[in-house]
């Protein structure tokens, strides 16, 4: 079951082409990653990194960038997870305008860290049931 949130396309973050910058729809899904946590896992990210110690850096990117991404778009994210496995979890990102016109789609590999040491950490039973639950 994904998660769906909503965001407007800000002004900084588009180009000369008045479309959005890429790098700029980057940190739209990271946004989005931030926020989903809560839904998916009960916990905020902001809990997971400073309480629990953990973070999910990206270690792997694929991406189609379907449609472009204009000033004054909502942009409605799908995100759900592809797989969870011992130590990484794979999420996937689909991105809709207000016309439902398909902009975007990115599927990232996590991989659970250790906030202290930056070394790889197994995915808690709690976290891992949680990104379970929004499976594909």
């Amino acid at each position: 079951m994904a998660v769906t949130l909503h965001r407007r396309v800000d002004y900084p973050m588009i180009d000369n082409a008045n479309i959005a910058y890429y790098p700029r729809i980057y940190d739209l899904a990271h946004r989005f990653f931030e926020e989903c946590w809560e839904e998916m896992s009960g916990t905020s990210y902001p809990q997971i990194l400073e309480q629990h110690r953990l973070g999910f850096p990206v270690v792997n990117i694929e991406t189609n960038f379907i449609h472009p991404l204009r000033y004054g778009d909502v942009v409605t994210a799908e995100i759900s997870i592809v797989k969870v496995g011992v130590k990484s979890c794979t999420w996937q990102y689909d991105f809709y305008n207000q016309e439902k016109t398909h902009l975007w789609s990115s599927k990232q590999v996590t991989v659970c860290v250790d906030m202290d040491s930056l070394e790889s950490t197994e995915i808690p039973d709690w976290l891992a049931k949680g990104l379970s639950n929004h499976l594909i």
